[in-house]
């Protein structure tokens, strides 16, 4: 595989980055020795979000939007004694 030099990929990077998009792996290096790699991503490289995963698992306590004792609410707001 040619090894494409450092001046050389900095003056045609777009075009590079296009071989690359199409399934081309691109060696950068100097001297041509390869330094480097441009390679297309992987479809699959993005997580999969999975909705609704812990349904059923978590429990919300009827109180969880009550007042905060004052206790708690003075050390929140640095008036405690």
């Amino acid at each position: 595989m040619e090894v494409i030099s450092m001046h050389q990929a900095k003056s045609t990077l777009s075009q590079l980055v296009k071989r690359a998009a199409t399934g081309e792996t691109i060696l950068l290096g100097a001297y041509g020795k390869v330094e480097a790699k441009l390679a297309p991503v992987a479809e699959s490289a993005a997580p999969t979000k999975k909705i609704g995963v812990l349904a059923g698992k978590l429990v919300v306590p009827e109180d969880f939007d009550a007042p905060l004792p004052d206790d708690v609410l003075q050390t929140f707001e640095g008036t405690a004694e």
